[in-house]
């Protein structure tokens, strides 16, 4: 027969367990920390201690808000002092990363000990799947803002082709010292400074051209230090810490230059008062998926190039939004918000990643993970050659140039300037159109000059319509995206050339007249 239900409930309650409380915590298989009242660890289970990698003991005794990556300090750090005073019992602190090679996430709970001056912390590691999906939302912003940024670069370069190409026109006919010259002359310098930043924008949405090298870091940034040192000024210490060992990366040298100068400026305005300004490089291999802000990097073999200051730190709220073109905390006129938006598509064009680790008051470490590359690698040749800049431009011969172009304001400039320089120049507005020109001129045409992206048929569909009926016409394609490199249109167009958006009247007449010498033989038609 079976016992009273009330009197087993007793005995339950009266009747201690033999249970080892000590074992209890230390074979637990969630990670847990006893601290005191001001934050220290007094005791860590197994659990934890696989958690942080620690050796032994090596928990004890430090501040637990060391433990965690340091944009997230302050928030539980300010969670655990209302818990010593009272004004909570507890309850979950957050979601944070554990300090270490994977930086894990968890989430923190914490409970005061009744009658007790300790309190005793949970960590739980945050679902795997939960996590990546919350880095796959970041990664689909990122790669939006970086369409966004694209288009609006491509767009705006139409524009400032035209704005240069009308003030290179005015200034061939208003010389110094006509009283409209200098006017012109600021117009055009406006201009000059609004393609430098969509060209930021291109570097953010990673479609400017790279020009790849083996290049050793530590002999580059010892190179860079001298300018460094004057940019920071005299109130902030540059310190170089570089490895013993050669870091090859395959990089392009002056966009390297830009984003350590770029983060540099970036400390500086982080250090009004002055501090210290640490540049480290490492060889490291990642065995694990390294998980960061703003990305999570792969397994591999890396340079790592660490830029760190001692300035105001990065709240944890905004860390997310750094990189995105326009974010900025500075005041109006203070700065554009491109310059780290300019850095992340540098590094991500360069096959890199990277990380951010900072908080209000410690200090901002930049780290960058380059790919570490062999001694013997060798960039690509340019394909490309540059712009003649001697100023010694080409005269026509009368060479007729088929100009396709659906930017009206693009399309006339360009027109009127080779018109200006004795082409004959024919005009169309799309690749149907030039087709159609092309099948009603048996005279065929000396070259065609055309841009890549346009409704209806484009550039690169139309050039390669060519390359199969006229394979000898010379053929130079523009285009609003400053990169040759990604643009697969040229392989699959032997001998094109490239010409980007925005090009001064100087670029595009000597483009054309290289062209025509090196491809036309005196006497010999294209068709």
């Amino acid at each position: 027969m079976l016992a009273d239900p009330a009197a087993r409930s007793s005995s339950s309650r009266t009747t201690p367990l033999p249970l080892d409380r000590r074992a209890l915590f230390d074979d637990a298989p969630v990670a847990m920390a006893i601290l005191d009242l001001s934050g220290t660890v007094l005791a860590f289970n197994a659990a934890l201690q696989v958690m942080v990698g620690a050796q032994p003991c090596a928990a004890a005794g430090r501040a637990f808000i060391e433990l965690l990556c340091r944009e997230d300090r302050d928030e539980v750090s300010g969670q655990l002092s209302k818990l010593a005073m009272g004004t909570t019992r507890g309850g979950r602190l957050g979601s944070v990363r554990i300090q270490g090679e994977a930086a894990r996430p968890v989430a923190i709970e914490a409970r005061r000990l009744a009658g007790s001056d300790r309190a005793i912390v949970y960590l739980i590691e945050e679902s795997e799947a939960g996590y990546a999906d919350v880095r796959h939302v970041q990664a689909q912003k990122m790669q939006a803002l970086g369409q966004l940024a694209g288009g609006i670069a491509h767009d705006f370069n139409n524009l400032l082709t035209a704005m240069l190409g009308h003030c290179d026109l005015l200034l061939e006919r208003h010389a110094a010292p006509d009283p409209s010259h200098d006017d012109v002359v600021q117009v055009r310098a406006a201009a000059a400074r609004a393609s430098e930043l969509v060209r930021q924008l291109l570097a953010f949405s990673r479609k400017q051209s790279l020009k790849p090298v083996a290049l050793d870091i530590n002999r580059a940034l010892r190179a860079l230090s001298t300018l460094l040192a004057r940019l920071l000024g005299e109130t902030v210490a540059l310190d170089l810490e570089l490895s013993a060992a050669d870091g090859v990366v395959r990089v392009d040298p002056g966009q390297l230059d830009q984003v350590v100068i770029n983060l540099a400026v970036n400390a500086r305005d982080a250090m009004p008062g002055g501090g210290r300004l640490s540049i480290r490089t490492q060889d490291r291999v990642l065995t694990a998926p390294l998980d960061g802000q703003p990305d999570s990097v792969p397994p591999g073999r890396y340079v790592t190039l660490a830029v760190g200051d001692t300035g105001v730190g990065i709240p944890k709220e905004i860390i997310a939004s750094i990189f995105e073109p326009f974010f900025t905390t500075k005041e109006v006129g203070g700065g554009t918000g491109l310059g780290l938006a300019t850095v992340y598509g540098i590094v991500r064009q360069t096959g890199g990643f990277v990380t951010v680790d900072s908080a209000p008051g410690a200090g901002t470490t930049f780290c960058l993970y380059l790919p570490a590359a062999e001694l013997g690698f060798q960039p690509a040749e340019d394909a490309v050659p540059a712009p003649d800049q001697s100023g010694s431009l080409p005269r026509a011969t009368g060479a007729t140039v088929l100009l396709v172009e659906d930017e009206t304001a693009v399309r006339r400039i360009a027109a009127k300037a080779l018109t200006v320089r004795g082409y004959r120049v024919i005009e169309a507005g799309d690749g149907e159109d030039a087709l159609q020109l092309l099948g009603e001129r048996p005279e065929g045409v000396d070259l065609i000059l055309t841009d890549l992206v346009m409704p209806g048929m484009d550039g690169g569909t139309f050039a390669r319509l060519v390359r199969q009926e006229w394979p000898s016409v010379p053929v130079i394609l523009m285009s609003g995206y400053a990169d040759e490199g990604q643009t697969p249109v040229l392989a699959d167009v032997p001998s094109s050339q490239f010409l980007a958006k925005p090009f001064s009247l100087a670029e595009l007449v000597a483009k054309v007249g290289s062209a025509l010498e090196t491809r036309i033989k005196p006497g010999k038609r294209n068709f």
